[in-house]
């Protein structure tokens, strides 16, 4: 009943929009790859759902958020909109972290607990790294979408937003591994 989704599940719908948006960019301009994400988004959902039961909760918000942005790209037919979505995307990651933490929790525990095992200061730490890079990415972006061309920011929303992640995560393995708790923490020594 509660079965496993296929690998690929996540990827695709994660991505596959993104690589819509790129596609129909290169193809046509901002507007017609705002109302190919916005299609490609409600598809990713419905595939999503009708493949693993499920939806989850990041993926609605992403989706809720490039509703309302692009929705506004197109009604308006203003290009801010869409080029401010992943400024605010940012800025939302990087409260609900430091919201998290001034409540004294840490979201990254929750969302990534199962895959890593750190102690409470490992936890707290890295949250407020990833918090500073979100808003650090915010300002990014607004940076890159004011001062460069259309056709730069596109490459930069598509590949150097992620590839920033990717390597800002990679950059914080030796921090994990100093952090790093035992599976096996009532294990006991014969």
């Amino acid at each position: 009943m509660n079965k496993t989704p296929p690998r690929w599940l996540t990827p695709l719908t994660d991505y596959g929009p993104l690589a819509v948006f790129f596609v129909a960019y290169l193809q046509a301009d901002l507007m017609t790859a705002t109302a190919a994400l916005l299609g490609a988004t409600v598809i990713a959902l419905v595939l999503g759902y009708a493949i693993a039961r499920h939806i989850p909760r990041m993926a609605l918000v992403t989706a809720g958020l490039v509703g309302v942005f692009g929705g506004l790209t197109l009604f308006f037919q203003d290009d801010t909109f869409i080029k401010m979505k992943p400024t605010v995307v940012q800025l939302l990651f990087a409260v609900v972290l430091g919201g998290g933490l001034a409540l004294g929790k840490s979201p990254l525990q929750f969302v990534m607990g199962k895959s890593l095992n750190l102690d409470p200061a490992g936890w707290k730490t890295l949250t407020i790294r990833y918090a500073i890079f979100f808003v650090a990415m915010a300002a990014l972006n607004e940076l890159v979408w004011r001062t460069q061309s259309e056709s730069f920011w596109v490459s930069f929303k598509v590949f150097g937003l992620l590839g920033l992640t990717i390597g800002f995560s990679l950059l914080q393995i030796p921090f994990l591994g100093r952090h790093m708790q035992d599976e096996i923490e009532n294990e006991t020594e014969t």
